[in-house]
């Protein structure tokens, strides 16, 4: 769990009139109207953090200033400091309830110290989802024998050289040399006759693009099989014929909560295949009940890969990722001695193997998608109240909201995203953002997430849209 989610002081009198957002369930709920709007009120929930007796948000912030990377950056004008947490719910050092509706970016699957899977771990620090993707795109090489991968604009599969390379946005790209493909007319060929399968340019071939699938920006809208051919195209114009793997999210993460046009993959995924090459699905974010229809999200799309990789939820904050494949494409890693130091260790293991038990035992599955499609109807019906909302898609607990000051132009609304996220949260709903623009509200709440959370997160959203 991520101690710092924003932060904000509060005064004496806000904190008076916040009372009810504190965590005892006995406490009673008062109506609280604020120009001439009722404020909205978080359910009530059985836990009361114990006191805290740490440094405060302030020591923090000047501690990280003065000795951590400035690299860092925070959601909100005034980070909190998160103390504590009980499933769908997280406290800050004052002992303040917010509803978690972004799951530390989707990883917390089963609720923050689930007590199934708090009992069956211990405290380890180790691997990502970006090991995971580099791995699988070195198999896929290796299994080949090709070096070209296909991947996706707007995509997102890690921040190392390989899968910084698979990544196209320039927002998580450093200029630095990637497997990237250069697309420059006096190194690369228009002809596939002229092209053997070697590499080209002192190894800067590497990934190609293609055009993302996106329904609601995309060139093509839905229709997933016009956005495929583009990938025949890449095959045809910018390789030897013959490709490694194409690699994608279900649904994009980062990327603003893009659900791929329907009919996409398995147009695709036959353009693979006949160019020798093997498909990768990135679970790291959408795997793991997250999306609630399905257990997996390229379940969605009816398609089989070969490979799959998975990360975040599989831990519930435990740090773990996973390659899975078929025997013959493991075996290529018997060539050379293969190894990860922390990879496989019991601890984190025994984390993953607590999570399974509990998606089952609690149906968090059902509860994902039963729930998930109830906070997408009512955040529908907020886009028909409110002209800023220009798009709500995605499934399950893996929602998006992006908000545009133009709806015909789509013009994205990015100064006004970070006011509504931090009003949100002086309300108690913490969400976070994401898309190209950084206009997007990314909803990925654990998928313990009541219905009446639910009510809460939208009317909060409501409340601050009708305030501006």
């Amino acid at each position: 769990m991520q101690r710092f989610i924003g932060r904000r002081v509060i005064s004496v009198g806000e904190s008076l009139r916040l009372q009810r957002c504190f965590s005892q369930a006995t406490q009673k709920q008062v109506s609280v109207q604020e120009n001439g709007l009722d404020v909205p009120k978080i359910p009530p929930f059985d836990y009361s953090p114990p006191p805290y007796t740490g440094p405060t948000a302030d020591q923090i912030l000047a501690k990280r200033k003065q000795y951590l990377s400035p690299s860092m950056f925070y959601f909100y004008k005034n980070p909190l400091n998160v103390v504590d947490g009980r499933m769908q719910y997280l406290f800050d050092e004052n002992g303040r309830r917010y509803l978690d509706a972004f799951g530390g970016i989707a990883t917390v699957c089963c609720g923050h110290c689930h007590p199934d899977v708090v009992n069956a771990i211990v405290v380890f620090f180790t691997n990502s989802g970006t090991e995971a993707n580099e791995l699988a795109m070195m198999m896929a090489r290796l299994y080949t024998g090709c070096h070209d991968i296909i991947s996706l604009r707007n995509a997102y599969h890690g921040n190392a050289a390989g899968t910084m390379g698979a990544t196209a946005q320039c927002n998580w790209k450093f200029n630095v040399i990637q497997t990237d493909h250069p697309q420059h007319p006096d190194i690369s060929s228009s002809n596939q006759i002229k092209k053997h399968n070697i590499v080209v340019c002192a190894g800067r071939t590497g990934v190609h693009h293609a055009l993302n699938p996106d329904p609601y920006r995309g060139v093509f809208g839905s229709d997933g099989e016009k956005y495929a051919r583009d990938v025949q195209d890449l095959i045809d114009f910018g390789t030897s014929g013959n490709v490694a793997a194409f690699m994608s999210e279900a649904i994009q993460g980062v990327g603003g909560i893009v659900e791929l046009a329907p009919g996409y993959l398995p147009a695709v995924y036959s353009s693979i295949k006949k160019a020798g090459g093997i498909c990768i699905a990135d679970e790291v974010q959408s795997g793991f009940a997250r999306i609630g229809s399905h257990f997996w999200g390229f379940e969605s799309q009816g398609v089989v890969p070969d490979i799959v990789t998975m990360a975040k939820g599989i831990g519930n904050g435990i740090p773990l990722g996973a390659v899975v494949t078929t025997p013959e494409i493991a075996e290529v890693l018997t060539r050379r001695s293969y190894f990860n130091t922390f990879g496989g260790n019991p601890v984190c293991t025994a984390a993953g193997l607590a999570v399974l038990r509990v998606i089952e035992k609690e149906n968090l599955q059902k509860n994902a998608h039963a729930v998930g499609t109830y906070l997408k109807e009512r955040l529908t019906a907020l886009k028909d109240k409110h002209e800023i909302i220009g798009d709500v898609r995605g499934r399950g607990f893996m929602l998006g909201v992006e908000l545009v000051t133009d709806r015909q132009a789509k013009t994205p609304a990015k100064a006004e995203t970070l006011h509504v996220m931090d009003q949100m949260k002086d309300l108690g709903v913490l969400i976070g953002k994401g898309g190209y623009y950084g206009n997007v509200f990314r909803i990925t709440p654990p998928l313990c997430l009541t219905k009446e959370d639910a009510d809460f997160l939208v009317d909060a959203m409501d409340y601050t849209l009708s305030k501006m």
